[in-house]
This record gives structure tokens, sequence and C-alpha cells, in this order.
């Protein structure tokens, strides 16, 4: 079905593929499938070019692709000389999605942790393939990654490098060969710094959090679902400092938190919103699986792990300090769309045969055109760790900037400019 939209011509495609794409001929699990849906984008001028593709790969895990409305941000970029394949990844939007009414019929949680395997990199990319070969045969195309998005670029680049044409990764320079331990212990140094700076912008804001907190500690508070609102639920609310925007975001909704002696509606439907798995279950099961790079360990909790040796995250101290991009097992608890999948996501965190990510040898060796920018400040994926990944890579162009925040790619279409123009040779 093709759509017209001002600027757009969308076209939606659906696809079958296996479910376990390494399942044996012969094993009971070789048979399953799921769908995939995507939507192919493009200029209506340009409908009828023969047109370089370019697959996104949004950031995640667990998240679904744009839904695009216009051409702002990077998509108007890439529309000047690609047709642009925004791609569902498995699991999520209208890709067969992974929720607790669909994982329900599994049945046991020991069912639902053995299917949720099945969601990873590895297979986003396996499923990217046979989506490139139905749509433009054994031509290579183009890969933008953001975030997530580049952690399974590499994985593209180390699986199947003869799909590729060029790699654009954003904010997404996973690292190679460091645990979920590595990389949480220097986000929160970083998520600390962003707060920190938070405060000096906005001073009083540190008096509004605290005083939230206080409600909070004392009294039983809840969302509009009947989601307990804690201490620990508030100061997840620090995800958004990341974001290039993120300080104005949370300033602006404290300054909505009270009215009169109560927590406002306002308030607490905003942060209901900012705060729940609903549209992302994924995210809270699959998050600390991709730093599990096959060496045989398990997450065990990585960031409640590594939180519990920084004591001045404790939900009782003041001032109170948020948190970031963090999974922890009582979000399993407090957030009525995972409390069902609660044994599953313990399964997940204690399994350790997952299989590598990357090929550190074909990557080093690597011929396809690689540009990344790099962003020095960035609160979820450590600049210094993606630095060394961007060394480690044959064939890569790297371009570390503070100008922009993680979200850089979609807050400035001159980031893709400049991927583009790296790969083109002209930057």
């Amino acid at each position: 079905m093709t759509h017209r939209m001002p600027g757009l011509l969308v076209t939606e495609h659906e696809f079958t593929v296996p479910l376990h794409h390494d399942a044996g001929a012969h094993s009971e699990e070789s048979g399953q499938q799921i769908s995939l849906f995507a939507r192919e984008v493009v200029a209506p001028r340009k409908r009828d070019q023969d047109l370089p593709w370019l697959l996104f790969l949004q950031g995640g895990p667990g998240m679904r692709a744009n839904r695009p409305t216009d051409r702002s941000s990077w998509l108007g970029r890439a529309l000047l000389d690609h047709r642009v394949l925004l791609l569902d990844q498995r699991g999520t939007g209208r890709s067969s999605p992974q929720t607790r009414q669909t994982l329900a019929g599994l049945g046991s949680p020991e069912a639902q942790a053995r299917h949720l395997r099945s969601f990873r990199a590895d297979s986003i990319v396996r499923d990217a393939e046979l989506v490139r070969r139905e749509l433009i045969g054994d031509q290579p195309w183009s890969v933008l990654g953001q975030s997530f998005g580049g952690f399974a670029t590499l994985s593209y680049l180390s699986l199947a490098p003869q799909g590729m044409r060029e790699a654009l990764i954003s904010g997404g320079l996973p690292p190679l060969d460091r645990g979920a331990d590595d990389v949480y212990a220097a986000t929160y140094r970083r998520v600390e710094s962003r707060w920190r700076r938070w405060v000096e912008r906005y001073p009083e804001d540190q008096a509004r959090f605290d005083a939230i907190a206080d409600r909070l500690a004392r009294d039983v508070v809840r969302l509009s679902s009947g989601d307990p609102f804690t201490v620990p639920r508030l100061q997840h609310l620090g995800i958004v400092l990341g974001a290039t925007d993120g300080f104005e975001r949370l300033h602006y909704l404290l300054e909505t938190a009270w009215a009169g002696d109560e927590l406002s509606d306002e308030f607490l439907m905003t942060v209901e919103h900012a705060t729940t798995f609903a549209d992302k279950p994924l995210y809270a099961l699959l998050h600390e699986s991709i730093y599990s790079l096959g060496d045989g360990m398990s997450s065990q909790w990585s960031a409640q792990r590594m939180r519990d040796k920084r004591p001045e995250l404790s939900p009782d101290t003041r001032p109170l300090q948020p948190t970031g991009e963090m999974i922890y097992p009582w979000m399993f608890e407090a957030d009525r769309t995972l409390a069902p999948l609660a044994e599953a996501a313990q399964l997940l965190a204690e399994y350790g045969g997952w299989p590598p990510l990357y090929d550190l040898d074909r990557l080093a060796g690597n011929t396809v055109p690689v540009a990344a920018a790099i962003y020095h400040d960035d609160m979820y994926v450590e600049y210094a760790y993606s630095l060394e990944t961007a060394q480690r890579i044959g064939s890569c162009q790297w371009w570390v900037t503070s100008e922009f925040g993680h979200d850089g790619l979609r807050s400035d279409a001159r980031v893709l400019d400049r991927l583009l123009a790296m790969n083109a040779g002209e930057a």
C-alpha cells in the first residue's frame, strides 16, 4: 500500500522471516516464522528514479522505526539522493511485536526467555539481509545506524558486509570487548556530570526534585495506571538529560509538579508517559544483553549491581541524583506492562549463552566505508569506548563533536550530511 504525504511517498512492505535463523533443518524450531514490517520512503518527484537504498536502523533496543510525517531532520537530507527503508526491527512496531500479551501465549517464563533470545542484533541483521535480497536482489545498500542501530550496524559488518555499500553511524559505536559492568560504571559517571550541569543551569530544580522525592518517600502516590510512583521512578526521569534539549525538558516538567500541596495531574500523567515501558518492553527485557559479548558471562542485573556501589544514588540521599539509561529489577515490579514478564527477565539476566555480536578480525580487516559521529558528552554511549572501537575498524573515519547530544541525528540534518560527505571523500 502506498500513501502520499506532503513531500513524501510512503510504501508499506511486509516480509516473512524465520524466528530462529540458526535453527537446523530438522530442529523443531526450524519452521517458526515471524513477520517484518517496513516503510519505503522516497521524494515523490523521484519515485521512478533508480536511487540507492538507505536502510535506517533505529535506536533501542526494542524501539520501532520512525513514523514519518514530513521531511524534517535527517530524513529530508537522506531523501535528496536516497530511497529510505524504515524497518521496524523484529519484535517492535508492526513486526511481530513482543509484549506481555503476545508473550503470554508461550506459557512458561522459560519458554518466554528462550523465545526472546532470538531478538538481538544478530537476528536483526539476518532479517535485513533477507529483506534486502527481496527488495533489490544482489545490490548492496547503505546502512544508517542511530545509537543501538549503530551497534546493529557493526554486527552487520561482522556477519554480512557483502550486503553493505557503506555504513553511517550516529552515537552508536559500541565497546567491542567491554562488558556491561564497564559500560555502566562509565555511564553512571556521565549521568552525574550531566546532573551537575543541569543543576548549574537551573539551580532551583534541585530543591524541586528533592521536594518531590520527600513526598514520595513519605506517602503512597500512584500514577494514572495505578502503578506506584516511587523515588527510583522519579530518578529514572534523568534519562532525558542526555538529549540535546534534555535539561529544558526536565526543567519544564518540574515546573508543573505541584497543584497546591499535591502532585499535579499534569505532572503525574507526564511522568507515567516518560517512565513506562508499555511501548517498548523489549527495551527493558534485552537492554543489558546488548553488552553480552559471547564470553559466557551473564549480566546479572549489571546496572543494579553497579548502582549499589554508588551510595550517592540511594533514593534516601539528598540532594537526590537522577539515573540514566539503566534497567533495574524494580521496573518489573512497578510497571504493570512489565510485571508479567518479571520471571523471564530474571532468566535473561542469568543467561550466559549469548553468541558473539562482533567478529573482531573481520572488523579489523573491514573494507566497507564507515563514517561515525562520536558525541563527546554522550550520556548513553561512552565516548572513550566509542573512540577505542573506531580505531579498531578498517576503513573507518570518525568525527568527534561536542556540538550535539546523543540525538544529534534527529535534531540536526547536518549530522547525516557530514557522514555522507565523509564517506564520499568530501569532508
